[in-house]
Protein backbone atom coordinates (compact mmCIF):
# COMPACT_ATOMS: atom_id res chain seq x y z
CA UNK A 1 0.00 0.00 0.00
CA UNK A 2 2.90 2.58 0.91
CA UNK A 3 4.74 1.32 -2.62
CA UNK A 4 1.39 2.65 -4.24
CA UNK A 5 0.74 5.93 -2.70
CA UNK A 6 4.29 6.50 -3.70
CA UNK A 7 3.78 5.55 -7.20
CA UNK A 8 0.42 7.59 -7.20
CA UNK A 9 2.30 11.22 -5.31
CA UNK A 10 5.29 10.53 -7.64
CA UNK A 11 3.13 10.60 -10.87
CA UNK A 12 1.01 13.58 -9.80
CA UNK A 13 4.23 15.72 -8.66
CA UNK A 14 6.05 14.68 -11.87
CA UNK A 15 3.17 15.87 -14.20
CA UNK A 16 2.63 19.68 -12.22
CA UNK A 17 5.75 20.05 -12.64
CA UNK A 18 5.77 19.47 -16.16
CA UNK A 19 2.34 20.96 -17.51
CA UNK A 20 3.82 24.42 -16.73
CA UNK A 21 7.26 23.67 -18.57
CA UNK A 22 5.08 21.73 -21.93
CA UNK A 23 2.27 24.17 -21.84
CA UNK A 24 4.51 26.77 -24.20
CA UNK A 25 5.38 24.44 -26.35
CA UNK A 26 2.00 23.50 -27.26
CA UNK A 27 1.65 26.37 -29.68
CA UNK A 28 4.81 25.40 -31.78
CA UNK A 29 5.74 29.09 -31.25
CA UNK A 30 9.52 29.21 -31.21
CA UNK A 31 9.03 32.76 -29.36
CA UNK A 32 6.99 31.33 -27.12
CA UNK A 33 9.89 28.89 -26.43
CA UNK A 34 11.45 28.68 -22.71
CA UNK A 35 14.84 28.55 -24.10
CA UNK A 36 16.88 30.82 -26.76
CA UNK A 37 15.82 29.70 -30.12
CA UNK A 38 18.50 30.36 -32.59
CA UNK A 39 17.80 28.15 -35.60
CA UNK A 40 13.75 28.22 -36.31
CA UNK A 41 14.26 25.25 -38.74
CA UNK A 42 16.35 22.27 -37.08
CA UNK A 43 16.50 23.62 -32.97
CA UNK A 44 13.04 24.24 -32.43
CA UNK A 45 11.68 21.76 -34.35
CA UNK A 46 14.34 19.03 -32.45
CA UNK A 47 13.38 20.67 -28.93
CA UNK A 48 9.49 20.00 -29.84
CA UNK A 49 10.00 16.67 -30.88
CA UNK A 50 12.26 15.91 -27.94
CA UNK A 51 10.08 17.09 -25.08
CA UNK A 52 6.85 15.44 -26.77
CA UNK A 53 9.30 11.71 -26.69
CA UNK A 54 10.26 12.65 -23.41
CA UNK A 55 7.04 13.34 -22.27
CA UNK A 56 6.10 9.61 -23.83
CA UNK A 57 8.97 8.15 -21.74
CA UNK A 58 7.90 9.88 -18.85
CA UNK A 59 4.16 8.93 -18.39
CA UNK A 60 4.98 5.02 -20.47
CA UNK A 61 7.97 5.22 -17.45
CA UNK A 62 5.18 5.32 -14.70
CA UNK A 63 2.72 2.44 -16.64
CA UNK A 64 5.94 0.37 -17.01
CA UNK A 65 6.58 0.41 -13.52
CA UNK A 66 3.20 -0.45 -12.20
CA UNK A 67 3.04 -3.76 -10.41
CA UNK A 68 -0.34 -4.74 -10.90
CA UNK A 69 0.09 -4.70 -14.99
CA UNK A 70 3.40 -5.99 -15.17
CA UNK A 71 1.94 -9.02 -13.40
CA UNK A 72 -1.19 -9.40 -14.50
CA UNK A 73 -1.00 -8.03 -17.87
CA UNK A 74 2.17 -9.09 -18.85
CA UNK A 75 1.59 -8.75 -22.81
CA UNK A 76 0.65 -5.02 -21.96
CA UNK A 77 3.82 -4.91 -20.15
CA UNK A 78 5.90 -5.39 -23.45
CA UNK A 79 4.11 -3.02 -25.75
CA UNK A 80 4.33 -0.21 -22.71
CA UNK A 81 7.95 -1.18 -22.66
CA UNK A 82 8.35 -0.89 -26.32
CA UNK A 83 6.72 2.48 -26.54
CA UNK A 84 9.11 3.62 -23.68
CA UNK A 85 12.52 2.23 -25.18
CA UNK A 86 11.09 3.79 -28.22
CA UNK A 87 10.82 6.89 -26.81
CA UNK A 88 13.98 7.36 -24.65
CA UNK A 89 15.82 6.59 -28.05
CA UNK A 90 14.45 9.20 -30.06
CA UNK A 91 14.11 11.65 -27.73
CA UNK A 92 17.56 11.01 -26.85
CA UNK A 93 19.43 11.11 -29.94
CA UNK A 94 17.12 14.24 -30.74
CA UNK A 95 18.36 16.04 -27.11
CA UNK A 96 22.24 15.99 -29.26
CA UNK A 97 20.83 18.14 -32.15
CA UNK A 98 19.65 20.35 -29.25
CA UNK A 99 23.27 20.19 -27.10
CA UNK A 100 25.16 21.44 -29.66
CA UNK A 101 22.72 24.60 -29.43
CA UNK A 102 23.85 25.50 -26.15
CA UNK A 103 26.72 27.87 -25.45
CA UNK A 104 27.42 27.24 -21.74
CA UNK A 105 30.24 24.42 -21.10
CA UNK A 106 28.71 23.18 -17.89
CA UNK A 107 25.00 23.03 -18.94
CA UNK A 108 25.74 21.28 -22.32
CA UNK A 109 28.24 18.69 -20.40
CA UNK A 110 25.21 18.21 -17.79
CA UNK A 111 23.01 17.46 -20.99
CA UNK A 112 25.59 14.92 -22.58
CA UNK A 113 26.13 12.93 -19.71
CA UNK A 114 22.29 12.62 -18.73
CA UNK A 115 21.94 11.91 -22.11
CA UNK A 116 24.41 9.30 -22.59
CA UNK A 117 23.44 8.05 -19.12
CA UNK A 118 19.44 8.08 -20.46
CA UNK A 119 20.33 5.69 -23.37
CA UNK A 120 23.03 3.68 -21.91
CA UNK A 121 20.61 2.29 -19.02
CA UNK A 122 17.76 2.00 -21.45
CA UNK A 123 19.45 -0.10 -23.80
CA UNK A 124 20.57 -2.73 -21.11
CA UNK A 125 16.96 -2.61 -19.67
CA UNK A 126 15.92 -4.20 -23.13
CA UNK A 127 19.24 -6.07 -24.18
CA UNK A 128 18.34 -8.01 -20.37
CA UNK A 129 14.64 -8.30 -21.27
CA UNK A 130 15.67 -10.37 -24.32
CA UNK A 131 18.01 -11.92 -22.53
CA UNK A 132 15.08 -13.41 -19.83
CA UNK A 133 17.72 -11.55 -17.13
CA UNK A 134 14.38 -9.97 -15.59
CA UNK A 135 15.77 -9.07 -12.32
CA UNK A 136 18.61 -6.86 -14.16
CA UNK A 137 16.20 -6.18 -16.76
CA UNK A 138 13.94 -4.58 -13.83
CA UNK A 139 16.98 -2.51 -11.89
CA UNK A 140 18.20 -1.37 -15.62
CA UNK A 141 14.66 -0.14 -16.10
CA UNK A 142 14.18 1.44 -12.78
CA UNK A 143 17.77 3.19 -13.62
CA UNK A 144 16.50 4.24 -16.57
CA UNK A 145 13.31 5.75 -15.29
CA UNK A 146 15.46 7.43 -12.52
CA UNK A 147 17.41 9.51 -14.90
CA UNK A 148 13.76 9.96 -17.09
CA UNK A 149 12.36 11.89 -13.65
CA UNK A 150 15.74 14.42 -14.04
CA UNK A 151 12.90 16.14 -15.54
CA UNK A 152 11.22 16.57 -13.01
CA UNK A 153 13.87 16.59 -10.08
CA UNK A 154 16.26 18.78 -12.11
CA UNK A 155 13.29 21.63 -11.62
CA UNK A 156 11.98 20.98 -8.07
CA UNK A 157 15.65 21.47 -7.07
CA UNK A 158 15.66 25.09 -8.37
CA UNK A 159 14.14 26.63 -5.76
CA UNK A 160 16.67 24.82 -3.19
CA UNK A 161 19.64 26.08 -5.32
CA UNK A 162 18.45 29.87 -5.70
CA UNK A 163 18.69 29.50 -1.60
CA UNK A 164 22.02 28.24 -1.67
CA UNK A 165 23.26 30.30 -3.78
CA UNK A 166 22.18 33.58 -1.90
CA UNK A 167 23.33 31.77 1.04
CA UNK A 168 26.83 31.37 -0.11
CA UNK A 169 26.81 35.02 -1.37
CA UNK A 170 26.27 35.98 1.97
CA UNK A 171 22.68 36.90 1.20
CA UNK A 172 23.40 39.02 -1.55
CA UNK A 173 23.37 39.08 -5.26
CA UNK A 174 26.94 40.10 -6.56
CA UNK A 175 25.68 39.87 -10.20
CA UNK A 176 22.34 40.38 -9.30
CA UNK A 177 19.03 38.36 -10.03
CA UNK A 178 19.89 37.31 -13.62
CA UNK A 179 22.92 36.19 -13.04
CA UNK A 180 21.32 34.20 -9.69
CA UNK A 181 19.37 32.57 -11.91
CA UNK A 182 21.66 31.89 -15.26
CA UNK A 183 24.13 30.05 -12.95
CA UNK A 184 21.58 28.20 -11.05
CA UNK A 185 19.88 26.92 -14.51
CA UNK A 186 23.84 25.96 -15.55
CA UNK A 187 23.78 23.32 -12.65
CA UNK A 188 20.72 22.43 -11.73
CA UNK A 189 20.76 19.26 -14.23
CA UNK A 190 23.72 18.13 -12.68
CA UNK A 191 22.12 18.21 -9.05
CA UNK A 192 19.16 16.44 -9.88
CA UNK A 193 20.79 13.76 -11.98
CA UNK A 194 22.97 13.44 -8.22
CA UNK A 195 20.26 13.03 -6.56
CA UNK A 196 18.12 10.47 -8.80
CA UNK A 197 20.93 8.10 -9.13
CA UNK A 198 21.68 7.99 -5.44
CA UNK A 199 17.93 7.56 -4.60
CA UNK A 200 17.72 4.64 -7.11
CA UNK A 201 20.67 3.00 -6.78
CA UNK A 202 19.77 3.01 -2.86
CA UNK A 203 16.39 1.70 -3.46
CA UNK A 204 17.31 -0.90 -5.79
CA UNK A 205 20.53 -2.45 -3.35
CA UNK A 206 18.65 -2.00 -0.51
CA UNK A 207 15.96 -4.06 -1.91
CA UNK A 208 18.13 -6.80 -2.73
CA UNK A 209 20.11 -6.64 0.28
CA UNK A 210 16.96 -7.52 2.18
CA UNK A 211 16.14 -10.18 -0.75
CA UNK A 212 18.91 -11.42 0.33
CA UNK A 213 18.26 -11.92 3.81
Amino acid sequence: MKSKKSWWVLLIVSIGVMIPFITPYLTINPTNSRIQIDSSSIQYPALILHIFFATIALLTGFLQLNARIRKEKPKLHRIIGKVYISSVLISGLLAFVIILYIDNFAKATSFVALTIIWIFTTVKGYVTAKQRKYSEHRKWMIRSFGVTLVAVSGRLTVPILLLAYYLLNGFSLPGGREQMIEEVLNVNIWVGLIINVIIIEWVILNKKTNENK
